[in-house]
């Protein structure tokens, strides 16, 4: 069965930097688009970056871009988001998720068109 296990969360300082990842299992890695999502106390879910399926193309939220890189290993079966210069807002659960189309032209940012999610990783930007 499909698994998504995120790792590498914990507490940042402002400013500082992490490395989450995503190890997938279960289905053929290489052909779906992955994407992290994260979801603040109190608040909705919020799409943060999806990559392509052969790694070709990323796209970020505008509150990310810039700082955050997301990456994926194919031989690894491992989708990773790398994280600088954190705020604290940047505080919450983050989850990895597979796309539901194999192969998509592109990266979607609505929940509806991912159906598998990891637990999530908890990230806490505090001073």
């Amino acid at each position: 069965q499909v698994q998504l296990v995120e790792s590498g969360g914990g507490l940042a300082q402002p400013g500082g930097s992490l490395r989450l990842s995503c190890a997938a299992s279960g289905f053929t890695f290489s052909s779906y688009a992955m994407s992290w999502a994260r979801q603040a106390p109190g608040k909705g879910l919020e799409w943060v970056s999806g990559i392509y399926s052969d790694g070709s193309d990323t796209y970020y939220a505008d509150s990310v871009k810039g700082r955050f890189t997301i990456s994926r290993d194919n031989a690894k079966n491992t989708v990773y988001l790398q994280m600088n210069s954190l705020k604290p807002e940047d505080t919450a659960l983050y989850y990895c998720a597979k796309d539901v189309l194999p192969e998509r032209v592109g990266v979607s940012d609505e929940q509806r068109e991912y159906d598998y999610w990891g637990q999530g990783t908890q990230v806490t930007v505090s001073s």
